[in-house]
């Protein structure tokens, strides 16, 4: 099994929870990570070299997904448009689909970078809070989707439903130093991400799927 891993800080409870749940089991065994941005994870995932990934939602509609994700109910903070020409993301397909949905013009930026703009300057439009006010629902920025081993991955997002992920000292250590952030700052970015998939998230994703289809 082969685990598209995108090194993110918004599934660092999920890969957290992953490693200390099947850790010393016979599935982490026989399972191998590939890292990348999300649109080279996309990319790999529908050529079949990823069993298994968090799926950006503008390719997922088509594939076989369960109920977890990366879910902003109102600010994301990873996600802006900052002032100037426009351009685009290259690392995200469904952040730049969605600037043009909500037609926002300027320079999309997501994940870590975007993060460092928003805890120095504050500044920058927030799309997934756009969205929020715009359509009344969450913004799904990508779903949990598989090849194979459906009942094995479906129990893992029961296990992760159940439980709330403590995230060790050591590791939030490790994340404070590769990104530079403060522990502050990761976990209030942190408490801005949801996992799982309500009526209200699937309502949302439709409607962008709906509208991501015109463009």
């Amino acid at each position: 099994m082969i685990f598209g891993k995108i090194e993110y800080l918004n599934l660092l409870p999920f890969h957290t929870f992953l490693k200390r749940r099947v850790g010393s089991s016979r599935f982490q065994k026989s399972m191998n990570y590939w890292r990348g941005v999300p649109s080279e994870v996309n990319r790999d995932f529908h050529k079949k070299r990823v069993d298994f990934a968090f799926i950006s939602s503008i390719t997922s509609k088509n594939s076989k997904c369960g109920n977890l994700g990366i879910i902003a109910r109102d600010k994301v903070l990873s996600v802006l448009v900052l002032n100037g020409e426009n351009r685009k993301d290259s690392a995200s397909e469904t952040s730049n689909h969605l600037a043009s949905i909500l037609n926002i013009s300027g320079k999309v930026v997501i994940g870590d970078r975007a993060l460092h703009h928003y805890f120095q300057s504050g500044t920058g439009k927030d799309l997934a809070q756009i969205w929020k006010e715009r359509y009344k629902s969450p913004f799904v920025f990508a779903k949990l989707c598989f090849h194979k081993r459906e009942k094995i991955l479906k129990k893992l997002e029961n296990l992760f439903k159940k439980e709330k992920t403590h995230i060790p000292h050591y590791i939030l250590k490790r994340e404070m130093n590769r990104v530079g952030l403060t522990r502050n700052e990761i976990l209030f970015y942190l408490s801005k991400i949801d996992y799982f998939c309500d009526s209200k998230s699937r309502k949302g994703f439709r409607k962008f799927t709906s509208l991501a289809n015109r463009i």
